[in-house]
């Protein structure tokens, strides 16, 4: 196991789970870069999402900031298209060219969080489409089945554009989206016994992203800017997905 992987998952899981994700995209781009098997990077993502988000879901529940009602409703139509989108038969190269593209438009996602988005202010007379966000919150979940992430960096953009929330309880919401996804992804890969796991390989992995996101959800926000943090990672994205995109 290369320690220099093992200092990169810590630094992402210390940078994401201040803003309520588990860095399941930077973690694909990073396995993608080594050139991990492709079963094994899948697995080995969600595993690490659900670590470092089940803290994250903790502590937004204690202090208010996760409202159960709507992360329910973005998450039921998710889960089971979550579970069924890891159970698709996907070819090595199908899958590597899946994830290009879904790691360039989070790229890209980010990329307009940091450059046009202006002050974030959540708009509370806007009635809010249930269906319409379960329905996304459903094709999202079926993208992280197939792709092996969790969705949140997906999702808090749109409920962001949407105004749905506020700042904070969107995080919340993003990191119970990325728990129940990633499970519902482990569940579909062991149902059809291609849940790969080379302990040598994920466990000093698992036991960075622990430790980083434990530190990240106490401390980070207060010390790593969110604009460099989201510069710095979009910036790894973009590289990853592009590069698997021209092979």
């Amino acid at each position: 196991m290369s320690i220099e992987l093992c200092l990169l998952f810590f630094l992402i899981a210390l940078m994401y789970s201040s803003a309520g994700f588990g860095g399941g995209s930077s973690y694909l781009a990073l396995m993608a870069l080594w050139g991990v098997d492709f079963q094994l990077m899948k697995s080995t993502a969600l595993i690490c999402n659900v670590v470092v988000v089940a803290g994250g879901v903790y502590h937004f529940y204690r202090s208010g900031n996760l409202p159960m009602k709507k992360a329910w409703q973005l998450s039921l139509a998710s889960i089971p298209l979550a579970f069924a989108g890891s159970y698709l038969p996907l070819k090595q190269q199908t899958f590597f060219l899946l994830l290009g593209i879904a790691l360039t438009t989070a790229a890209v996602f980010m990329c307009y969080r940091l450059f046009w988005e202006k002050e974030y202010v959540p708009d509370p007379n806007r009635t809010q489409s249930v269906y319409g966000y379960g329905i996304i919150g459903g094709l999202i979940g079926l993208l992280s089945g197939m792709t092996g992430i969790g969705g949140g960096i997906y999702l808090a953009p749109i409920l962001r554009l949407g105004r749905y929330d506020t700042a904070k309880n969107i995080a919340g919401l993003s990191s119970f989206f990325i728990l129940v996804n990633s499970i519902s992804g482990l569940a579909g890969q062991a149902t059809k016994g291609q849940l790969i796991l080379d302990y040598r390989f994920a466990l000093p992995l698992i036991l960075s992203v622990i430790i980083g996101g434990q530190i990240g959800s106490r401390f980070s926000s207060a010390i790593l800017k969110p604009r460099w943090v989201e510069g710095i990672t979009a910036v790894l994205i973009l590289y990853a997905g592009v590069r698997m995109l021209i092979k």
